[in-house]
């Protein structure tokens, strides 16, 4: 499929060659991709020495031009200066020589001691030629020599650094080699493709010998500038030079310093296609927006043309062949097409499998070339009547196995095309399967052995050969003959099974492509003495003879040219950005199979990756998609930030600054760490310190929250109930409203596909369903109204059943374990409809906000006023107009008497905080409830075990309390019964004060 992408992108001429500088790695001898040295970890702080260096002009001995550069070893390769024409330069004088630099750098370059001779514009230095520091290479009179070593205008040159006055090497500079080209500048090299100064390179009155230096070798990479500098102080060109530290991009792959480099490369032309791209883009719906007319935008408006090739071995090939003759080149967009255009043309073989033989009337096997199994009567009528079939057709050759049954079949075929019988060829690697110890044996013999083999292709039979090895001469003899008797048209004769591996090798089959073909091996493939057409040509194959396409098969293909030349594969291979680029039509092998499965998914609906494929992956993606079809890939992106450690340092092996990923999944599960990361900042492209302590606080609040609701209802259940309800109560109404609000607004998020926004309304439906409603109604589940009770479950297990399939796309193990505890009715929570988004009830969600504000308001009044929640309080007024129904929720929460409406307040509410003797009465059965109910669960008690409990105390007031709230405490503690005591025996007994009144209390189930 890219074959076929860039077939296409060449007939549209956007396919190029150009000689390029580019990032390029001496180590891996390659050139980097822009957008590879742009991840991470590509850039790192190294020490580089920089050079202040002296440069004469050729008619005014004694003075200089200062140019500064970082990169020392590449001045060999200098071929012009390069100033700003409206830049304000200066000459001054120091120390009897002068120099010319900007006039804004000069104090820095000069510090003190030099006097300004004149001020002038950088365009009156345009012209000027200089000595060159090394003259080897201009001794050599390279193409444009004559206008070469004078200083040049460009528009690259700045003051923020340096002298102003830039040292031009096209060879190794991008802006460099474009001035080249604008002012036909010479291009010299003086630097290997491995990273070494060429042997042929001489530096004149050096001590040092240059030939065979790295120039940017990883570790010393130093070394040539170090040498650089000796020499340029040597010879007197030095003005100064200093130590940096700089950011500067290393190999991504062996962390080598990168330097740019001219190679010839190939390249997809960008800029007359940034329009579309642009107007393409303004389509597609970005999260976050920002980026659409942002960074993906910005990436677009600065992208060079694409450079597709790479100087590797293990990659796609390229499919440019070029003539060595007359520079023609010819993109070949198939497989198919590769075989039509073979410098070796198609052939049609004749292939006849020999007639019928004894051996196949008794069913056994013969793979011995003695074995006497001549053919029989019918055998030799049905090889001669296919031969006659044949006349006509040119056949001027027999080539055939030399087994007995194959001779005489050979013979007949020769007389009946009136070929002479001495002329037949016989060749070994036409023999039959040698089956080794099978020969001999029956048909039914050999498929049971055959079916017993683990691997039926490449295992030897005992004593002989595998399906393989035969692969691998029948194919070494298809090649073999089409180069010999390429001017032949002849006759193969052989047996069945290789005919069938001789049709899978024409074709390139893989082993279980050929397997498929010969039903694994239960059929014929061609019947005895029968013949078939097999189309050969040449195809890059492996030792196995299995299509490749990879080096270096590739490149033994040769192409006939139409200048009569031959066509041979460039060297290079595809940049693997383009591969990933192609993903959405390669994926489907468009064009070549899957049409209407491709365009029915094209563009695509979703794509996510992090925020550095903005400029990759999203980007290559775009260029090919609107070079191809003219379209978008994607109608919305989905990018993410970077996870980084908890101190904001990016996380990294060597270091180990990363937690455990599999201590955090036992420790809280998958669904707790995908949840903290699809609701946080990262799903908008920030980068997020990760926090194990942020996974616990997701646990505590989503999953164990959660859990424990479950685990509430579990209690209460009992029974399967149905999974929906329509109940009266106005818990049970809010709690189906506020499901109703949060798959809405679910919905609406995972539309616009902003998915950290999708989350937040289920943590807080869980939040309200824990904290509110189950708290709420925890009464009614124990309730002896038997229809409320009823209700509450009920309305319980549908919300949790309905959150769990909202939670499924983003907590699958946790919905799937809360689908399957409730009994949902389908299989798994993942096959089950997603909920549908009621209408909710705004009055009632408004209703309860208000009274779960003024719940809020009420426990302030009270935390002010110093009193517990346990002790009730006679009235809490508030100034709402709220309705009646919510009352006994404000009243239980607060825990007074009454709830009264009172408009004329001025405060929002107002407590009652007088404690009367009956309300202290009250606070101190609900404390002394509080203690049972804590030692229940220390003894390990469920809700639902009845206990008997006996309460003892010498206080009066005491004695009275529990006389006078004895029932009321035993139905809140769930007791059968609760009797009083003068005293208690010492064992089970447990002590218990409140108000400075000890109780002696024992309980037992």
């Amino acid at each position: 499929s890219c074959w076929w992408a860039l077939s296409e992108m060449d007939k549209k001429g956007l396919l190029y060659e150009s000689t390029r500088v580019l990032p390029y790695c001496p180590r891996c001898e390659t050139p980097i991709a822009n957008a590879e040295i742009a991840m991470d970890n590509s850039y790192k702080d190294i020490s580089d020495i920089s050079a202040y260096v002296k440069f004469e002009l050729v008619d005014e001995p004694g003075v200089y031009v200062l140019a500064w550069t970082t990169t020392p070893w590449t001045l060999p390769g200098n071929v012009a200066l390069a100033v700003g024409s409206e830049i304000d330069y200066v000459l001054v004088e120091k120390d009897g020589a002068r120099y010319f630099a900007a006039e804004a750098l000069a104090a820095k370059i000069f510090k003190k001691g030099y006097a300004v001779v004149r001020n002038l514009k950088g365009s009156e230095l345009v012209g000027k030629g200089y000595k060159p520091l090394f003259d080897y290479y201009a001794k050599q009179a390279p193409v444009n020599a004559e206008r070469g070593w004078k200083i040049y205008g460009a528009d690259f040159v700045t003051t923020t650094d340096g002298t102003g006055i830039v040292h031009i090497a096209p060879a190794f500079g991008d802006d460099d080699m474009k001035l080249a080209r604008t002012e036909k500048l010479p291009e010299i090299s003086h630097v290997t493709p491995t990273g070494v100064f060429k042997d042929e390179f001489s530096a004149e009155g050096s001590e040092e010998r240059f030939a065979g230096v790295p120039v940017k070798p990883k570790g010393d990479h130093q070394s040539a500038d170090i040498l650089m500098i000796k020499y340029l102080a040597h010879q007197g060109a030095l003005f100064a030079k200093e130590k940096i530290t700089h950011s500067y991009p290393h190999c991504f792959r062996c962390e080598t310093p990168l330097y740019y480099y001219a190679i010839p490369a190939w390249f997809i032309k960008i800029q007359d296609l940034k329009p579309r791209l642009q107007g393409l883009n303004a389509t597609i719906n970005w999260i976050p927006g920002h980026l659409k007319h942002g960074r993906f935008e910005k990436s677009m408006e600065g992208a060079p043309d694409w450079n597709i090739s790479r100087n590797r071995f293990w990659a796609t090939p390229l499919p440019i062949w070029k003539c060595s003759s007359c520079q023609a080149k010819e993109v070949i967009p198939s497989v198919e097409g590769l075989r039509k255009r073979s410098a070796n043309r198609i052939k049609s073989y004749a292939v006849m499998r020999h007639g019928e033989a004894e051996h196949n009337v008794k069913h056994l096997v013969s793979c011995v070339v003695g074995n006497p199994h001549h053919l029989t009567e019918a055998g030799k009528e049905k090889a001669r009547l296919t031969a006659e079939g044949l006349k006509g057709q040119g056949i001027d050759l027999i080539i055939a196995s030399d087994f007995v049954r194959t001779r005489e079949t050979a013979e007949i075929a020769a007389r009946a095309l009136g070929l002479p019988v001495e002329s037949i060829v016989y060749d070994e690697r036409l023999r039959e399967v040698n089956f080794g110890k099978l020969n001999g044996k029956s048909f039914e013999e050999f498929h049971t052995y055959l079916d017993a083999l683990p691997d039926k292709f490449s295992t030897p039979f005992a004593g002989g050969e595998s399906y393989m090895d035969v692969r691998q001469r029948i194919g070494s003899f298809i090649y073999d003959i089409h180069d010999r008797y390429a001017d032949r048209n002849p006759l193969l004769i052989t047996h069945e099974s290789l005919v069938w591996l001789l049709h899978s090798v024409s074709r390139g089959m893989s082993v279980e492509e050929s397997l498929q073909e010969k039903g694994y091996l239960r059929s014929d493939f061609l019947l005895p003495g029968e013949m078939v057409r097999v189309d050969f040509a040449p195809l890059p194959h492996n030792r196995n003879y299995e299509l490749d396409l990879h080096r270096p098969y590739i490149d033994e293909i040769k192409l006939a040219c139409s200048c009569g030349g031959e066509m041979s594969r460039i060297v290079e291979v595809v940049d693997c950005w383009f591969e990933s680029g192609s993903m959405p039509f390669a994926a489907e092998h468009y064009p070549f199979e899957n049409e209407e499965k491709f365009k029915s998914r094209f563009p695509g609906q979703f794509v996510a990756e992090y925020i550095a494929q903005t400029r990759t992956w999203f980007y290559y993606m775009h260029a090919v998609s609107t070079i191809l079809f003219d379209d978008k890939p994607f109608e919305n992106v989905v990018t993410t930030g970077t996870v980084l450690a908890e101190d904001g340092e990016k996380m990294s092996k060597s270091k180990g600054n990363f937690p455990d990923p599999w201590i955090l999944f036992n420790k809280f599960g998958v669904d707790a760490v995908r949840f903290y990361l699809l609701s946080s900042p990262i799903m908008k492209s920030e980068d997020l310190n990760f926090s194990e302590k942020g996974v616990g606080e997701i646990y505590r609040k989503i999953i164990m929250r959660l859990d424990n609701t479950h685990a509430f209802y579990a209690m209460y259940a009992g029974k399967e109930r149905p999974s929906t309800i329509r109940s009266g109560n106005v818990l049970d109404r809010w709690i189906t409203a506020r499901l109703s609000e949060t798959v809405a607004q679910v919905e609406s998020a995972m539309d616009a596909y902003e998915l950290d926004r999708a989350l937040r309304p289920i943590d807080e439906f869980i939040d309200g369903l824990s904290n509110w409603y189950v708290r709420r109604s925890r009464d009614r589940f124990k309730s002896d109204d038997e229809a409320d009770r009823e209700m509450a479950i009920s309305t319980l297990r549908a919300v949790l059943l309905d959150l769990a399939k909202v939670m499924a796309p983003f907590t699958p193990f946790v919905a799937e374990d809360m689908h399957r505890k409730l009994g949902g009715s389908e299989e798994s929570v993942h096959l089950a409809s997603w909920p549908k988004a009621e209408s909710a009830d705004q009055g009632i969600l408004e209703a309860m906000a208000e009274t779960r504000r003024v719940v809020s308001l009420g426990l302030e009044a009270r935390a002010k006023a110093g009193i517990k929640v346990r002790q009730p309080l006679g009235r809490l007024s508030v100034k709402s107009a709220i309705a009646e129904a919510y009352h006994p929720l404000i009243a239980l929460e607060v825990n007074v008497k009454e709830v009264i409406v009172d408009p004329s307040l001025v405060e929002d509410v107002l407590l009652d905080t007088v404690i009367t003797d009956e309300l202290r009465d009250e606070g101190i059965v609900r404390e002394l409830a509080r203690h049972i109910q804590e030692e229940r669960k220390k003894r390990g008690y469920v809700p639902q075990d009845l206990v008997l409990v006996a309460v003892a105390t010498d206080d009066l007031a005491g004695q009275r309390i529990v006389k006078d709230y004895g029932s009321e405490l035993a139905k809140a503690v769930n007791a059968k019964s609760l009797s009083t005591a003068a005293s208690l025996a010492e064992d089970g007994k447990f002590q218990v004060t409140v108000e400075n009144i000890v109780f002696d209390i024992a309980m037992e189930k």
